[in-house]
């Protein structure tokens, strides 16, 4: 009988030091159990089907972990439904932000919010400590419900530009220690989507997710870098690293840990949480922000032709660029590398071009120059060299070539986003990790690239249809990806060929097209040469009247990996585009969402050769109505797109 006892009590006290504490999505969908006993663990379910179990989280600052044996000072829930403002609106002008919340309070003085959406989770530590505190690890690990299927972006190291193809496989197939960048995507049981990233990222590293060789995941991070010596005028090597991966405030709130779900392919595309999680703007008057196209030139390497100069990065070939965007009211071009006296000053322009002459002309033909240069030396004189651009007239900046991710490096991008707003400069992020929700803060950032995009093309065969398609399901979940489509050379598998001075894309040029719908990009480039757009006179007609910011979007069909159909809507026009793998598909698409009255629609779609010929395309324009509904067919490779413009 005293053994009983015995075994009863204990029982009693695990249970009575055990409490669970629950949340659901504003629908009821889903809902997280957060367990405390000797640590933190969640659990989470969507429609009554497991799909985290006992997820752990802590936060180890060396002399304490936050988390381990916790204690709970108070519980307490809330819910906010209200309607959020975009600056640059990415997918659409207003958000509903609609979320139910878990604060749990715990001694000594730290907090871990749990944020239910109907389309997602979040969760994050807030700190109220005192003075700065070094952080050794976060703990995220996730415990996955069944061995799930996963789209895995493997990193072969921490010092990365963010630019992979996507494994796909079970996550207990990746050995133990194979890591990832984010966004990651987890294909669980009946057709449930998991895209996992982060959110308000700001003095503290990136998180990238770790194998385990099971049904599961752990956090990895780069550590701080206390020592480093350059090599050559980009990389660093003989790096000393501290032990732990932030020296930051005490009193903080840290990044969101961000799971959007979804049971239907097409709703996970829309989904807008990482904006909806991070800080809300810093910029008093931003009233200066233009988003738009803008021409580029090292896609092409400045390879213009029918002209009577000789082209290269001179004052003549970017007046060529610069008259190509007036006339096609393409409001920015960009000076990449090479319009320097060399990578490291960054201050003069190199001998060949006339800059002041070229920025004062744009602006004649309302085009704005956008200037390259490298982290590394603008990190070395910021103000000084800003200043100077800004006094030059240029509109902003493309930097490049970060390859980091560490916590100097995040802060390096506020600076300089913080920098360039005080001066009225955009800027572009190449070289880059993936968005955080920094633009939110910062709408200057008006693109990140942290995708293998279309450059690929100049140097291997990478960037396939099936790549395109799963690029919106994938890295677009984190923000806007600056890919840089506009092939005016398309090819199929048989035709294609490497090029660095006269690249071309795989897949039809309505694929091509359709990327100026399908893909997030506030930025949005025309990639190949002004001269092949002047010989491709109705696709260049074409993409110069697309928007690059929308004020709705609608996702009509869609399937991971395989094909999309996007709708996007710019005051009263529709903008529609449809992109497939390497398989044909016949896709129907129902005009209801169109508003009353009637509207012309301008068609671009794969011609009946575009499988042979990838070039081949047919235009068409007619009158449509919602009640009209229309068949799409996508040739291998293939694309389609419309503009709905109202009568």
């Amino acid at each position: 009988m005293k053994l009983l006892f015995s075994f009863l009590f204990i029982a009693f006290v695990l249970n009575a030091s055990s409490k669970d504490y629950k949340v659901s999505s504003p629908n009821g969908q889903i809902a997280v159990t957060v367990s405390v006993d000797s640590q933190i663990k969640w659990s989470a379910a969507v429609a009554n089907q497991s799909i985290f179990t006992n997820n752990t989280l802590s936060l180890d600052l060396g002399t304490s972990v936050l988390g381990v044996n916790p204690k709970v000072a108070s519980a307490k829930t809330s819910s906010v439904n209200e309607t959020v403002q975009t600056v640059v609106a990415v997918k659409s002008k207003t958000i509903q932000n609609n979320y139910n919340q878990l604060n749990l309070v715990f001694k000594p003085n730290f907090t871990v919010s749990f944020r239910v959406f109907d389309n997602g989770i979040a969760y994050r530590f807030e700190t109220g400590l005192k003075d700065e505190i070094l952080v050794k690890n976060e703990e995220v690990g996730l415990n996955f419900a069944g061995d799930y299927g996963v789209l895995f972006p493997e990193e072969e190291t921490l010092f990365s530009h963010y630019e992979r193809l996507y494994l796909d496989q079970k996550i207990s197939a990746l050995k133990a220690g194979r890591f990832a960048s984010l966004p990651t995507l987890v294909k669980a049981d009946n057709n449930i989507k998991i895209g996992i990233t982060e959110a308000d990222l700001f003095d503290y590293p990136c998180l990238f997710m770790e194998a385990t060789g099971k049904a599961a995941f752990k956090s990895k991070y780069p550590k701080v870098i206390l020592k480093s010596d350059q090599k050559g005028d980009r990389e660093i090597k003989n790096i000393q690293e501290a032990d732990y991966i932030a020296k930051t405030s005490g009193t903080r709130n840290f990044p969101w840990r961000v799971f959007m779900i979804s049971t239907e392919d097409a709703r996970l595309v829309e989904n807008q949480m990482v904006f909806l999680l991070s800080r809300e703007n810093k910029i008093t008057d931003a009233s200066w922000i233009k988003p738009g196209l803008v021409a580029w030139d090292w896609w092409n390497e400045n390879n213009v032709y029918g002209v009577d100069f000789k082209a290269g990065l001179d004052t003549k070939t970017y007046k060529y660029y610069i008259d190509f965007a007036s006339k096609n009211k393409i409001p920015y071009i960009i000076l990449d590398e090479g319009w320097t006296k060399s990578t490291t000053n960054i201050k003069e322009p190199n001998s060949t071009l006339n800059l002041q002459e070229l920025i004062a002309y744009g602006k004649t033909k309302n085009v704005d120059i956008i200037l390259w240069c490298l982290w590394n030396a603008l990190d070395a004189d910021m103000d000084v060299i800003l200043d100077l651009y800004a006094k030059w007239g240029a509109k902003g900046i493309k930097v490049d070539f970060m390859a980091r991710s560490e916590q100097y490096m995040v802060n390096f991008y506020e600076r300089s986003a913080k920098a360039c707003a005080d001066r009225k400069l955009l800027i572009d992020f190449h070289g880059a990790f993936k968005p955080s929700g920094m633009a939110r803060a910062y709408p200057n950032i008006i693109n990140h690239e942290g995708v293998k995009g279309m450059e690929n093309c100049k140097w291997s065969k990478d960037i396939t249809p099936e790549h395109d398609v799963t690029l919106c399901f994938t890295r677009m979940l984190a923000g806007p990806m600056d890919f840089t489509p506009g092939a005016m050379i398309n090819k199929n598998e048989k035709d294609y060929a490497i090029s660095f001075s006269n690249p071309m894309s795989l897949g039809t040029r309505c694929h091509q097209i359709a990327m100026y719908v399908c893909y997030d990009a506030p930025l949005q480039m025309l990639a190949d040469s002004p001269s092949n757009y002047y010989k491709e006179t109705e696709s260049t007609s074409f993409i110069s009247k697309m928007p690059t910011v929308w004020d709705n979007t609608k996702v009509l069909d869609a399937k991971v990996g395989d094909y999309i159909l996007m709708a996007r809507q710019k005051e009263n026009n529709w903008y529609l585009g449809a992109m497939t793998d390497w398989t044909a598909r016949t896709l129907d698409l129902d005009l209801s969402f169109l508003g009353e009255g009637a509207f012309e629609i301008e068609i671009m779609q794969d011609g009946i050769n575009a499988e042979k010929s990838c070039n081949d395309y047919k235009r068409i324009v007619k009158q449509v109505t919602k009640a009209d509904k229309i068949k799409i067919e996508l040739a291998k490779g293939g694309g389609w797109a419309a503009i709905c413009k109202k009568l």
